[in-house]
């Protein structure tokens, strides 16, 4: 295997970070991907599944709150329209997050295929 100066840099630089040799890294991150025991990820599918996790992270929190609200609402409580309207206008941005997220994973899955 050969390296370019900048591609050199880059590979060392991951080995190092698993505190492994050069050559050790190379051979066991070239049979994981062999194997399909790794799917090599670009930077943007990483921030993806970032913003996908941030989205879940969101969703759960509004899930919350709309408990509270039923909670509230069948113990013969007064929820106010601003709270109603709050908890919704975060419902509607977390799902449209995880979609457009979800959707941008499904475009970088089709053109690798």
């Amino acid at each position: 295997m050969s390296y370019n100066d900048a591609e050199h840099a880059l590979v060392k630089a991951a080995a190092d970070r698993e505190s492994q040799a050069l050559a050790s890294w190379v051979g066991h991150v070239s049979l994981a991907v062999a194997e399909d025991t790794v799917v090599p990820t670009s930077i943007s599918a990483k921030a993806v599944v970032a913003e996908l996790i941030e989205a879940r992270k969101q969703l759960r929190r509004i899930g919350t709150n709309y408990n509270q609200i039923a909670k509230v609402l069948n113990s013969e409580g007064e929820v106010t329209d601003a709270q109603m309207d709050a908890v919704h206008r975060a419902l509607v941005t977390a799902i449209r997050r995880m979609d457009e997220a979800t959707l941008q994973l499904m475009r970088e899955r089709k053109e690798k295929e």
